[in-house]
This record gives structure tokens, sequence and C-alpha cells, in this order.
């Protein structure tokens, strides 16, 4: 982390899932200062006990009472229970960092990727978002060239792997391949609308009025708040495909002027957190299976846009369960230590 700060008292919510799981990895592998780690999940999950840097520790209750003393709260369920816990554990003087959409678009609460926007995070109220896991590759890929060439439209299509619904869709994928593999025939989907397995689903989340889905609403309004540019002109489709980790995303930016692809390969290549991969003639650009485990959004297939002479074309991959969602939530604690941000717990 490059700093020296106190040991935090650590609090995970939802510690037994997907994403839980792979930031009490991530947070060994980066040393975060944690003195005190408690971990909470739903009702079934209590009494379990997961390792942390070798040692047990056992999943509790989530009450109010689990929060006394917290220095930083991570949220990872749902926006339901973000909205009750994350008020408690800011009244109780912790730091939250939801991963939940609960808190996303509130004016009062930074929404942060910390490479773009650390800056949000002075004046923080308590309470901190991430953005979902299809916003964050496009926002890491965009803002390096939007410094010096601001984008005015974005189109964008996802190809997002099933970790993003959670442990339940991977199963089922798993389950539905092996069936269609060895009989022919899949089971009934229950966490899709429809098979996942050898297939694609034009659809994230649930259909607003507009015709386009809640996810893609997601990206369209994460990103103008992340890149403080409320005029950009976004539209996304949102694809689930049969991909365990890793989301993929084909994005056309259009820029005040021409840009190269030159030029943005240097700007990306040059940005922290982002790795260029582009090489078309020895089929060098990133791939889902290649990002699994990795902490850079990984950019390649950078193209000017034939059909729009101030446009380029490019694809951005990054594991969604790493900087789409446990890696962004340490990294926006780390940027509170090195701020100096992080306020004295209440009553001492």
């Amino acid at each position: 982390m490059g700093f020296t700060v106190r040991k935090t008292n650590v609090v995970v919510v939802g510690a037994t899932g997907t994403v839980g799981q792979v930031f009490l990895r991530i947070a060994e592998e980066r040393r975060f200062p944690v003195d005190r780690l408690r971990l909470s999940a739903s009702p079934r999950s209590i009494g379990k006990r997961l390792l942390f840097n070798g040692d047990e520790v056992e999943v509790e209750e989530t009450s109010p009472a689990i929060f006394r003393d917290a220095d930083f709260v991570f949220i990872s369920a749902s926006g339901v229970v973000s909205r009750e816990l994350a008020p408690l554990a800011v009244e109780a003087g912790a730091v939250v960092i939801d991963d939940s959409s609960a808190f996303r678009m509130d004016p009062q609460v930074p929404l942060v990727v910390p490479e773009i926007n650390g800056d949000d995070l002075v004046g923080h109220k308590g309470l901190t978002s991430i953005p979902n896991c299809s916003t964050t590759p496009m926002v890491m890929a965009l803002h390096p060239l939007h410094r010096v060439n601001p984008v005015k439209r974005i189109i964008a299509d996802t190809y997002q792997s099933v970790s993003g619904t959670g442990g339940s869709a991977m199963t089922e994928l798993r389950e539905q391949s092996r069936a269609l593999l060895e009989t022919g025939e899949s089971p009934a989907p229950e966490v899709y609308p429809h098979r996942i397995a050898f297939n694609v689903l034009p659809q994230v989340e649930h259909f607003l009025e507009n015709g386009y889905t809640n996810e893609e609403r997601k990206m369209v309004e994460e990103t103008r708040k992340i890149m403080h540019a409320p005029e950009i002109a976004v539209s996304a489709t949102c694809v689930r495909v049969p991909v365990y980790v890793s989301h993929s995303v084909a994005i056309h930016a259009e820029f005040e002027r021409p840009m190269s692809p030159v030029e943005a390969r240097e700007l990306l290549a040059a940005f922290p957190g982002v790795t260029v991969l582009d090489d078309p003639e020895a089929s060098l650009y990133p791939l889902p299976w290649s990002a699994e485990g990795k902490d850079d959004v990984f950019v390649g297939r950078i193209r000017t846009d034939m059909s729009n002479p101030n446009g380029l074309a490019m694809w951005a991959v990054s594991d969604n369960l790493r900087k789409g969602a446990a890696l962004n939530a340490i990294q926006i604690a780390e940027e509170i230590l090195s701020r100096d941000l992080l306020p004295s717990r209440k009553g001492g």
C-alpha cells in the first residue's frame, strides 16, 4: 500500500458470498491492516468458520452490535440489506463501503473508482459506494482518454459472466452444461429466465418502461457520476454469457476531436490499473479467462471507429469479482487511510 497506518477493525457483511470470499483473499494478498475481523452473513451461514491470515473466524449474526468499534464495514449483499444496515454502521462510527446499488446515485454518497475519482472521498459522511461491475471496466478504459479529449457519446455492449449473479448462477451454468453434454437435455433454469449454458441472454436485471434494463440504466448514470460528466450520452446493451468469471465490454466512444489509436494506447498504458493487450496480428487481445484473478482492466482491439471520424472502438475485460467488486472496495479503504480520512472511533 505504500503507507503506514494504525490497524483497523473490519466487519464484512456477506462474507460467505462469492464477493465476500474474494474480498478476504485480496485483503490477505494486499496485507490490509486488520486488527480485529468480524464476519456476518445470512442466518444459514451463522457458525461457519472462514480462514483469514491463517486463523479461523466464525461467521456471526448480523446485528447492530457487530458494528461496535468498527473502522470499516464492507457490505456485499442486496440493496435491501444495505439500506437497513449501512445507516446503523455509520451511526456506530464506521466507514461503510457498500457493493450494492442502494446508495450509488445519492448525491451525498461518493461513488468511487480510486484511480479515477479518489478526490471524491474527501468530505465523505461515512458512507461510500463502489460502481456496478459492468461500469468499472468501461470507465477505467475511457477516463485516461477523457482527460485529454472529452468523451461526448458512448455506445457499450457488455458480455457479463454468471458470477456477477452469484454462486447459484455458477452452479446452474455448470449443471446445465454437464447435462447437455451428457444427455442432450438440461435442467429447467432457476436463476435466469432461460438456459444459460451454450447460450447468451440479452437481459441483465429487469426491464424498465423505456425498454432498457436496470443494469443498463446503472451504466448510464454511474458513468456520468464517476467521470464528473453529466452531459455524456450513454447507451448500453447488457448481455449475460456462459462464462464463469470476468466481464467484457465492447466500447464505441465519440470524442470532441479525433484521437489516433496510437495516442489512445499510450494514454491507457500509462494509466494505473490498466494493461493494454493489443496486437491483432498475433491474436493478442483481452480474454475473460486470462483476466480472471488479475487486478487490472485489460484493453485491446483499439481502432478508429469507421462510422465516426471522432470515434474509437475498443474491447475491455476485467475480473468482475476483483476490480468489479472486492478489490475496488479495498482500494477505497486504502485511499481513505492514505488520505487520513478515517474518523476516530466513537468513544476513543
